[in-house]
């Protein structure tokens, strides 16, 4: 069986890791496109020249030519001004929105069959903008924010009760950004209730919602956190390997059920915009919308994260996107 041919636009800090990550798991050949002259052929070259220190033989190759993306399975868009101190994902929206457009226009020509994971913020928006523009089905098109906002609520959970991360399943829903909604009620350490745990560790239910709150709160921000630690840039390791699980799901017909940002016809009470929500990723992108009950604060929260998402579209469409 021959290899997936997998391109990355944007070689900056996400694109370099991305590529080093589908190499060295073996995904398939990795494409590295920038608009910089030499800097994916460079990191290209850096990558490659650790395949036999970590044992993988997939071609890796720098380009500055959209043709180079011709025939790619799937490609993942990283292209974008990454957020800086004092910057919210909104304030991306006018810059990002044409990149996006020429990224569209030029994978649609390129790479017309291919399944599109878009990772640029501000995330909902430009999966949108994708999507009008290339014109591809919807399960063709779909956006990394769910699995890394839920690892990150994950790995918090985790170090509040000193357990393995492993054991922690936890779900974060809705738009990419500061409405998005961590599911406290089924956050749970290998089935256990999340929320018993912590009750059982202060012995007292308060004192256990004031830090689950604060979890979430820390959750909710914690893009701008590392903004703010980083200065100069935004966070690109656990985007990667966010976006690096998705790609296996593919690749591997797995079936896994991930939250990310999928088209929605119904489900979950919306209609026409992408938004957060678990999913079946299969070799055919998206296969199904994982639907279940909310409670009545869990369905406000998603409401609210919806409304955001629709303005921030409505704001694009308001710009001439």
């Amino acid at each position: 069986m021959s290899r997936k041919k997998i391109s990355i636009i944007g070689g900056g800090q996400i694109g370099g890791v991305l590529a080093s990550l589908i190499a060295s798991r073996q995904l398939g050949d990795a494409v590295l496109f920038d608009i910089i002259d030499d800097m994916p052929q460079g990191k290209a070259l850096d990558i490659a020249e650790a395949s036999r220190i970590d044992k993988f033989d997939v071609s890796l190759k720098g380009a500055n030519d959209y043709k180079d993306i011709a025939g790619s399975d799937i490609v993942i868009v990283t292209a974008g001004l990454p957020r800086k101190p004092g910057m919210s994902r909104d304030d991306l929206l006018t810059t990002n929105a044409k990149i996006m457009q020429s990224v569209a226009e030029n994978v649609k020509k390129h790479a017309p069959n291919s399944i599109a994971i878009i990772i640029s913020n501000p995330l909902d928006a430009m999966v949108t903008l994708f999507k009008k523009i290339t014109g591809f089905p919807t399960n063709r098109v779909l956006g990394q924010a769910g699995i890394l906002d839920s690892s990150r609520f994950s790995t918090f959970i985790a170090w509040e009760l000193g357990v393995s991360v492993k054991d922690v399943n936890a779900m974060v829903l809705g738009g990419h950004g500061d409405t998005m909604v961590p599911i406290v009620r089924y956050a749970n350490v290998n089935g256990i209730p999340a929320m018993e745990l912590l009750e059982r560790k202060y012995n007292d239910k308060a004192k256990a919602a004031e830090v689950m709150k604060a979890m979430v709160d820390r959750t909710k921000m914690a893009g701008g956190e590392i903004v703010k630690l980083l200065k100069t840039g935004s966070a690109f390791y656990s985007p990667a390997s966010a976006t690096t699980s998705m790609v296996e799901s593919i690749v591997y017909d797995e079936k896994r059920v991930l939250p990310v940002c999928a088209y929605l016809n119904g489900e979950f009470g919306v209609k026409g915009y992408y938004v957060g929500v678990p999913a079946v990723l299969g070799a055919n992108g998206v296969e199904k919308i994982i639907e279940f009950a909310l409670d009545k604060d869990e369905k406000a929260l998603l409401d609210n994260s919806v409304k955001a998402v629709t303005n921030l579209v409505t704001d694009m469409e308001r710009l001439g996107f």
